[in-house]
C-alpha cells in the first residue's frame, strides 16, 4: 500500500511530467549492436504461452489477450516494478516513470517508449506475427540501455510465446552506498524480475481464458489521464 500512495501523489505526476525535457541516458546506436566488451549485458528470455490453433491470431485468443497485458503493463512483476504514465501519450514517445524496488529501498526511473513492433515476420512454416514495444533509459536511471517486449504467434504450429530481449549497463551512480549495492544485487534483480513478470503474465493470461476478469485500469488521483501499472 505504501509503495502505491507514494506513485500515486502529486510529487510522482510532476516527476512523470518532468520525464518530457530529459533525454536518452548512453549515446544513441546507429546499425551497431551491442556487446559484452563495451560493458553491456545481452538479454533474452522466452515464456511459453498457451497455444492457439495454426493460423492468424483467434479474437480473444491467447495472443490478442497477452498483447493487451503487455500494452498495459500489466505483466510487470509489482513486487519490482511499477509505473505511471499517460495513456493518451502515443507508441512510441510514451514516457513512463518507473518505481524500482532495491535493496528495501526505491527508487524513480524513467524511460520512453522508442519503438513498436506490430507485423508478420517470415514466410510459409517460419511466419510469425508480432507484437510488442520497446523503451529507452533516460537520464537519471539507474542503468543504460533499451529493453524490448514481444508476444509472438508461430502461424504454422499455433505456438504463442512471450520474449524479453534487451541490453543493459549500470548507469553512472553518484553515491557510493547504491553503487555497491547496485553492483551486488542489481543483476540479481534484473533476471529475478524478466522470470517474475513472465510467470505474471501467464498466470494472468491463464486466468482471463478460463472466465476470470481482466485487471482493472487504476486512474492517478490527480490526473485522470494517468494510470498506475501493474494495478495490483
Amino acid at each position: 500500500m505504501i509503495r502505491e500512495q507514494r506513485l500515486l501523489s502529486d510529487s510522482a505526476l510532476s516527476a512523470l511530467r518532468a520525464l518530457g525535457r530529459l533525454d536518452v541516458n548512453y549515446p544513441t546506436r546507429t546499425g551497431r549492436a551491442p556487446t559484452a566488451e563495451e560493458g553491456w549485458h545481452i538479454d533474452t528470455l522466452l515464456r511459453p504461452l498457451p497455444p492457439e490453433p495454426a493460423g492468424e491470431p483467434v479474437p480473444g485468443g491467447s495472443w490478442e489477450i497477452a498483447c493487451r497485458l503487455v500494452r498495459d503493463y500489466q505483466f510487470a512483476e509489482p513486487r519490482i516494478l511499477r509505473s505511471i504514465y499517460d495513456v493518451h501519450e502515443p507508441m512510441p514517445g510514451r514516457n513512463m516513470l518507473l518505481e524500482g524496488r532495491f535493496c528495501g529501498l526505491r527508487f524513480d526511473m524513467g524511460v520512453r517508449v522508442t519503438s513498436v513492433i506490430d507485423d508478420t515476420h517470415g514466410s510459409g512454416e517460419t511466419a510469425r506475427r508480432v507484437w510488442g514495444w520497446g523503451y529507452q533509459t533516460l537520464k537519471g536511471h539507474l542503468e543504460e540501455g533499451e529493453l524490448t517486449y514481444e508476444v509472438v504467434k508461430h502461424l504454422h504450429t499455433g505456438e504463442v510465446n512471450f520474449v524479453i530481449t534487451g541490453y543493459s549497463r549500470r548507469a553512472p551512480i553518484a553515491s557510493p552506498l547504491i553503487r555497491f549495492g547496485f553492483q551486488l544485487f542489481g543483476r540479481l534483480t534484473q533476471r529475478r524480475f524478466y522470470r517474475r513478470s513472465a510467470l505474471r503474465l501467464h498466470r494472468l493470461l491463464v486466468t482471463e481464458l478460463r472466465g476470470g476478469a481482466p485487471p482493472a485500469t487504476r486512474f492517478h488521483p490527480g490526473d485522470d489521464s494517468v494510470v498506475l501499472a501493474p494495478s495490483s
